[in-house]
């Protein structure tokens, strides 16, 4: 990745948020009550992306100041292409216009095959992810990606030859999810 500066990093209390809200939940649990913080957020969709000709995955990395804030030795996260559901869209939809954005293919809508879904960050804000497969390859590209607006999002292909030791590679910041994908990939794809 190109050179990462991060400076005047400041932890404030959240003022009127524009995607998640922090709550307090109370409530009785067989018989004892109990209260628990957490922060109620988007649901979200990901995307495993297969470069056929490259025989990689595709995926992006970007800075995630949660995570550098509790370990400032990871300046990016390693992750799917995702996005926030925050449109009226169906689901696949939105897979696709994060595809665009973030990595610069046209995936048709056909073309995009859901894994499963699942809840993510159970122990803060539970949100539900929607994971989904599509194929790409040179015939797709449009334009180069890295997302929109002010989002600096870099694009790295990880041979499927190198997919499973990146996996056990701690000092690559990444989700369950990326994990997860890979292993599903393998698991349902023979490419010999």
């Amino acid at each position: 990745m190109k050179t990462l500066e991060i400076d005047n990093l400041v932890c404030t209390t959240l003022e009127n948020p524009k995607f998640v809200k922090p709550i307090r939940i109370n409530y009785t649990q067989n018989s004892i009550e109990k209260t628990w913080e957490a922060v109620k957020s988007h649901d979200s969709v990901s995307v495993l992306l297969y470069h056929k000709t490259k025989n990689a995955f595709l995926i992006v990395k970007q800075f995630r100041p949660a995570v550098f804030v509790n370990d400032n030795t990871h300046k990016v996260t390693y992750e799917l292409c995702a996005g926030i559901i925050d449109k009226d869209l169906s689901l696949k939809q939105i897979a696709r216009e994060e595809i665009d954005e973030e990595c610069g293919y046209d995936v048709q809508i056909q073309d995009i095959r859901k894994i499963t879904s699942f809840f993510t960050n159970v122990g803060v804000s539970g949100a539900k992810q929607y994971m989904y497969f599509a194929s790409i390859d040179d015939s797709m590209k449009i334009h180069s990606g890295g997302g929109i607006n002010d989002e600096h999002i870099e694009l790295e292909y990880i041979s499927l030859d190198n997919a499973k030791e990146f996996i056990f590679d701690e000092t690559k910041a990444k989700t369950p999810g990326i994990m997860f994908a890979f292993y599903w990939f393998f698991d349902n794809f023979d490419l010999n």
